[in-house]
């Protein structure tokens, strides 16, 4: 995706009203070509960049901010679903950086908000990547993201909590949302 400017979240809204986007019934995006469904995120605070799919498809995206995500529609996917939402422009992340990030985890099944490290303070969440001091959806999914990119992994059970989940707020075969905001590496 491109991104072709940044505006207010309410100019992006009387854009996509007019453009005849944001009708829940209506949801385009480049994942479905593969069976899969997405999430739409969106901040009311942030500013948003109004990007474009190699469709055609207008999509707006917070650049920085607390996301929100509603639940998926369509089947969960069975594989690992990564998407930049926003494209970073520092170093990349590989196995073995210990990073520091911003994120917001979500239940797919209906968008239910399990964890966030935008809590009150605003504590950023530090690990080192390819450890296993975290599940193995963010292990794959932050692999190659750029510092201040934000990130979507939509990750199956068998890459999250799996059969036992994480009581009470996971139950046990849950399909999870993260947005992830890569803040720095090192």
């Amino acid at each position: 995706m491109r991104t072709r400017n940044l505006v207010p979240l309410a100019a992006v809204a009387l854009a996509l009203t007019a453009a005849g986007c944001g009708d829940d019934d209506k949801k385009t995006d480049s994942a479905s070509d593969t069976g899969t469904a997405t999430a739409k995120v969106a901040s009311a605070t942030a500013e948003i960049a109004v990007k474009t799919t190699p469709e055609g498809a207008v999509v707006a995206v917070a650049s920085r901010g607390k996301p929100t995500v509603k639940a998926l529609s369509g089947p969960e996917p069975k594989k690992l679903v990564v998407k930049d939402l926003v494209v970073g422009t520092g170093p990349a992340a590989k196995t073995g950086d210990p990073l520091t990030v911003n994120y917001l985890g979500a239940l797919a099944k209906n968008g239910t908000v399990f964890d966030t490290s935008w809590k009150a303070g605003g504590n950023v969440f530090p690990l080192t990547l390819g450890t296993g001091g975290v599940i193995a959806g963010w292990e794959k999914g932050l692999v190659g993201m750029k510092v201040g990119g934000r990130r979507e992994l939509i990750i199956p059970p068998d890459l999250g909590y799996g059969a036992k989940g994480s009581p009470p707020s996971i139950p046990p075969n849950s399909t999870l949302i993260f947005v992830v905001d890569l803040e720095s590496i090192g």
